[in-house]
């Protein structure tokens, strides 16, 4: 049976308020959480970004929720440090913690200094780290000379079972590729076809463990008002690869979508004040076989949609299934 999480968006709202929207969420019915890791906003309106890491050990200890985060190796974080994260909350809280694993935006990690690589370059980085990252969360010592560099690194806290390394895909190609090595998958939404394509490439080429979906909702009680908070907030995430990936700050990201249209962003963000409406989406979705949905509201406000969807909608989609 599908299970639905809570998004965590570091984005968005500053760290103490999502804290207690985390705990909102699981009194209210929610059975997972995940969680963004950005060094920047997507938009100046939005204007927030604080460290992931820290926030998940304070939510991991503040809940009994299992948790993930969406992360990328290679440029703003060495693998080393990665695995050392990883294998650190996968010590403190065994069996609630995983990691999904992707090739990042410039928007985040052009911060370094280093040039921003092209597509290609990024995707045999991740698999570098992905593998460096492994072998440290096995015990190993590792070195290692290629796109990226490690020296004699040897994680030295780490869990009995090391936790899930999930790969994050949103096409066709890289779910595929994320068969080689991951213990699972996780996309956002999109036409369900294109996310059946997607499920059907991740298993026929062997790709094994959960499969996680990212769901963008707006919900609000009048229909202006779920409209305005998805423009307002999420209209500068509606630009497919590459420009998402490779639009390097948030004032550019606003720059270029000043004039996107609310028709637009329904493309990107599931919009309705219809409780039942979001409920049908949710069980589409869950019917293609996701183990895990996350739903992501973009509003900066989390309460009333917590409670909403906690008292209607879930209990229909448990209900349902």
């Amino acid at each position: 049976m599908t299970a639905y999480g809570w998004h965590a968006s570091h984005e968005q709202i500053p760290p103490t308020a999502l804290l207690e929207a985390a705990r909102r969420a699981e009194q209210a019915g929610f059975e997972a959480a995940m969680s963004s890791d950005h060094f920047s906003p997507w938009s100046a309106r939005q204007g927030q970004s604080a460290f992931a890491w820290s926030w998940l050990g304070a939510a991991l200890q503040a809940t009994s929720l299992p948790f993930g985060v969406v992360t990328a190796p290679g440029q703003r974080y060495h693998p080393a440090i990665l695995a050392q994260a990883i294998g650190t909350l996968g010590a403190m809280y065994p069996g609630r913690f995983w990691a999904a694993l992707g090739t990042g935006e410039a928007s985040n990690e052009h911060i370094t200094g280093d040039r921003w690589p092209r597509k290609a370059v990024r995707n045999a980085r991740l698999r570098e780290c992905v593998d460096v990252i492994r072998a440290l969360l096995r015990g190993e010592e590792v070195s290692h000379d290629g796109l990226v560099r490690v020296d004699r690194a040897r994680v030295w806290t780490r869990p009995e079972e090391p936790p899930p390394l999930v790969g994050a895909a949103v096409s066709v190609p890289t779910a595929r590729r994320c068969a080689e090595w991951a213990d699972g998958l996780i996309t956002v939404n999109a036409p369900p076809a294109h996310l059946r394509a997607m499920i059907d490439a991740y298993r026929d080429a062997g790709g094994r463990g959960r499969l996680h979906l990212q769901v963008h909702v707006s919900w609000a009680r009048e229909e202006e008002a779920a409209e305005t908070i998805a423009l307002e907030q999420w209209r500068s995430n509606v630009f497919p690869p590459p420009a998402c990936w490779d639009i390097d700050t948030a004032e550019t990201f606003d720059a270029v979508s000043e004039y996107v249209p609310i028709e637009q962003v329904r493309g990107s963000v599931q919009i309705s004040s219809d409780l039942g409406r979001h409920t049908a989406w949710l069980a589409q979705f869950a019917g293609l076989g996701f183990d895990e949905i996350a739903l992501h509201h973009v509003g900066q406000e989390q309460d009333a949609f917590i409670d909403a969807f906690g008292s209607k909608v879930l209990p229909q989609l448990k209900a349902a299934a």
